[in-house]
């Protein structure tokens, strides 16, 4: 995907992607990558020290845990901010379409290294 191209098509950049937890991103604004990805089951608990993370539901919900037990619903056109250095962990019962925004410095699992983990250089790809 080129985060540079003149317009994407939601539609046909998410049929490109064929792994759950593995975002990719398709456009740059200014210091923020907007990234895609479909996701399903659970992901692993982890925080980001410096940056929030914008999540917006394209299709189907998802669950985003916080510690305490805290749990907030994601449907469908839900937009959810996750403050910096909060640990969470999202949860998808089924395939859910995500589109997040994160800045260009944003780790994919934030403080942990698990098997879920990419790259920035897999994420552009």
């Amino acid at each position: 995907m080129n985060p540079f191209a003149e317009s994407v098509n939601l539609e046909a950049a998410f049929a490109t992607i064929t792994e759950h937890w593995s975002p990719k991103v398709v456009a740059q604004v200014n210091d923020q990558y907007v990234k895609l990805a479909k996701i399903q089951g659970e992901f692993t608990w982890h925080s980001h020290e410096h940056e929030d993370e914008l999540f917006f539901i394209v299709r189907g919900s998802l669950a985003m845990h916080y510690e305490g037990n805290k749990v907030v619903q994601l449907n469908q056109g839900s937009l959810h901010v996750v403050p910096r250095a909060t640990q969470h962990k999202p949860v998808a019962e089924q395939e859910c379409w995500i589109m997040l925004i994160e800045t260009v410095t944003t780790k994919h699992t934030g403080d942990v290294d698990t098997p879920y983990t990419k790259t920035l250089e897999q994420q552009l790809a």
